[in-house]
């Protein structure tokens, strides 16, 4: 498995400090972030999982505990819009050029306008996917939102 994706080269190009940590993904996994805590040993609420959505008809990026699900209308207030819905599988893959199970919020081919729920605030450290299935990013939520520039909120139900 290589160690250099588009989302650690993106951490390493703006200085920011994180660590990797590998585990066995299973494609038959109904959830891949609880999948992925599971195989790591971790607590769900420390693994967030990437979600593409649409904003309004424009693309956008939640990133949430995998023991949560995001709120629609919470998302769409956090990031300034009226409607979000979650987008298709393929048009994700397009977008962000990873794979469903591999799509990190850092890295993407497209900048896209993001928000993190504000639970990651509840730890030193959060794990989220590293821009490949099986590969996860462990980093300090406060250099997550400064490599993303991204909004802090309640995103969850």
């Amino acid at each position: 498995m290589s160690k250099t994706t588009p989302a650690t080269q993106a951490l390493i190009k703006a200085g920011i400090s994180f660590t990797l940590a590998n585990y066995d993904y299973d494609p038959n996994a109904e959830r891949v972030g609880l999948q992925a805590a599971e195989a790591m040993g971790v607590s769900p609420g420390e693994v967030f999982k990437t979600l593409m959505a649409e904003l309004d008809g424009k693309p956008i990026c939640a990133i949430v505990p995998s023991d949560e699900e995001v709120n629609m209308k919470k998302l769409a207030a956090a990031l300034g819009g009226k409607s979000a819905h979650m987008m298709k599988p393929a048009d994700a893959e397009r977008l962000t050029g990873y794979k469903v199970g591999g799509i990190s919020p850092l890295g993407q081919r497209k900048l896209v306008p993001t928000a993190l729920d504000e639970m990651a605030q509840l730890y030193d450290e959060i794990f989220l996917n590293g821009g490949q299935r099986g590969l996860q990013i462990r980093i300090k939520p406060d250099d997550l939102v400064k490599a993303l520039d991204c909004v802090v909120a309640d995103l969850t139900r």
